[in-house]
Order: C-alpha cells, then structure tokens, then sequence
C-alpha cells in the first residue's frame, strides 16, 4: 500500500512563507534553473491581506516591486489593494508553484534531503521533498499578548481591519505607535469614542511625520482620549480597568484593539535546530549567505532580524531571494564540479 511519504514530490527548494520576500526567494532559485515551491497556511501574501482594508504602505511602489516587474501606482504611497494585485500578477507572470493554505506540521530529514509534512484546510496530509529550505514565515501572525484578564474576552482583537462595525461604541486602542495611531484615527473618523492606552509617555516618536500631527491634535482637542505612561490591568465585559498616574480608572468600553506588535515563530525555528540567542532573539544566520547554522536551511525577512521587527521590511527583504540564490548557484556548481 503507498504512503503519504511514497507520493511525495521533490524540488530543489521549498520556501516556507508566500509572502513577497518568500516569493522573492522562489524566483531567484527560479532564475538559476531550480524548481522551487512556497508552501503558506494562509492565501498569497497572507499578511498583506491581513492588513487593514484601508492601510496605504509607507513607501513608494518601486520600493515594494520583486522580480524586476515594474509596480505601476498612481499614488505616490500604493495602499493594500494594490499592492494585492500587483503580488497576484507577480505570481502568474513567473508561474510560481504556491500551495496556498498549507500548514507545515514538521520537517524531517537534513541537506539535500529534507521531508516538510504539511497539512491542508481540509486535514489531508502532505509531504514535499527539497533539497533546501528558506524559512521567510515573517512576524505578523503571531501577536504579542498581554496576559491580563480578559483578554480572551470576543471583543478583544489583536488586529484592525475597518472601522464601520465599531460605530458609535467605546473603543480602546492600546498601543503607541503607527498600528495604534492609524487605526485610533480612523475609528474616530468613522464614529467611535476612542481612547488610547499607552505605556509610553506619548505617542512614539517614530510615528510617520504626516501621521503624528494628526494624532497629537486630536488628543490635545480631546477627540481622542489618551491615558499615557498607563497600562490595562483587567479587561471587563462593559469595561476596562487601567493602571495610570493618576491611580486606578475604570472606564466604559465596548471593543478593544491591542495592538502591541508581533513576533516571529521562535517555536518552529527552534524545532528546526536554528539556534535563537540574545535578548534580541537573532537566529543563528550567516549575514552573507542567509544560511542558518542548520545546512541547508535559509533565513529571509523580518525572522532574520528576530524580535527587532523594525529592522527588515519588504523593501530591504525582497534582497535575500538574491543572497540565498548566489550561495546556491555557488554550492550547486562545486556539487558539479565534483562528480
């Protein structure tokens, strides 16, 4: 009787993350004659499609482009939409192979021959067969949580989409930087009571410049209400109880948005062997190469940089598929050389 493990199918590289850096990277290997696959648990881009439906990039479109195709934009700054579509005509134009809404359960095995158990959204499993890995699952899956009571209450969420539903209700926005600052605008603009909650003494300072005069003005006309160097102690029902200078307040509130950033899945790196150091959590990664001090297996995006999210972004991440690429092309050739 075959197995699951018998019907597995074989390329030279398996790239984790469909995002655009992971996308970046298949094209590379693409390029230098590999058949390569991206494997997500989510859609093309997970993450993007996760972002706020309204969320314009803080960058130009140039910036954002991989595979030498040109990001046509009208706007000096795309937004969300855009940026879908122009990953989606990406993905066709080079042919990559996604298997989108695949779970990786484990891998197994070492350089050369690695097996990547996957489940899909239906429960049937799945195994692939690489010769390499690049590991380019990014951060915003996994936030980072409070552990206070009640914030396993449904009107908790940990991320912000649009502003229509919390009409003319309490919401508290906790947070200080520009996750924070754009969506407490926003809901307010669309006729929410918003307060902001925030350990810092003000809003961060690396707030986009066109963004903090907005949201500085309307704290200081007290349109927005904002309770800084403050912290929640209890999420409630109709309620939050929050920690300030002034003592304890409680306040009405109806949704909450803790928007309190995100985290690479330090759990999966470190079940790959990929060693984490440092209060930073820098995996271990050869700078030049992306190779992680696991053979065969490659950092690319934000994960390389660990839990200092802010250091890689699109724009300087779609650069690693080129890294990775070069190291493989150059460890191919002696392979040939050899034989």
């Amino acid at each position: 009787m075959m197995t699951v493990a018998d019907k597995r199918e074989l390329f030279d590289v398996l790239v984790i993350g469909a995002g655009p850096t992971g996308m970046a990277c298949a094209i590379e290997a693409q390029r230098i004659g590999l058949r390569a696959v991206l494997v997500d648990k989510g859609c093309l881009v997970n993450s993007l499609f996760h972002y706020p439906a309204n969320m314009t990039f803080f960058t130009t479109p140039e910036l954002l482009e991989i595979g030498d195709i040109p990001f046509s934009s009208p706007n000096q700054k795309p937004n969300r939409s855009e940026a879908l579509e122009y990953y989606r005509k990406v993905a066709d134009h080079y042919s990559l192979d996604v298997r989108q809404y695949e779970r990786v359960d484990r891998v197994e095995g070492a350089d050369g021959d690695f097996r990547v158990h996957t489940i899909d959204r239906f429960g049937t499993p799945h195994v692939h067969g690489s010769q390499k890995l690049v590991i380019a699952t990014g951060y915003y899956d996994l936030p980072n949580y409070m552990d206070i009571p009640g914030e396993e209450l449904p009107k908790v969420a940990h991320y912000y989409h649009e502003p229509h539903p919390y009409y003319d209700n309490d919401v508290l926005v906790i947070g200080g930087k520009n996750s924070a600052a754009i969506a407490a605008l926003e809901l307010w603009r669309h006729g929410s009571r918003v307060t902001i909650v925030h350990r810092g003494p003000a809003m961060h300072k690396n707030v986009k410049y066109w963004i903090l005069p907005d949201i500085e003005n309307r704290i200081r006309n007290q349109e927005i209400a904002a309770f800084f160097n403050s912290t929640v102690l209890t999420i409630r029902e109709r309620s939050v109880l929050l920690q300030t200078p002034a003592g304890e307040i409680e306040i009405p509130n109806d949704f909450v948005f803790a928007l309190t950033g995100y985290h690479p899945d330090y759990d999966f790196l470190k079940g790959m062997g990929v060693q984490i150091s440092g209060g930073e959590c820098r995996p271990a990664c050869n700078t030049e190469t992306l190779e992680s001090n696991i053979a065969g297996v490659y950092l690319a995006g934000v994960i390389v940089a660990g839990a200092r999210t802010s250091e890689i972004f699109i724009e300087n991440g779609r650069f690693h598929g080129r890294q990775i690429a070069t190291d493989l092309a150059r460890k191919l050739s002696a392979q040939t050389t050899l034989k």
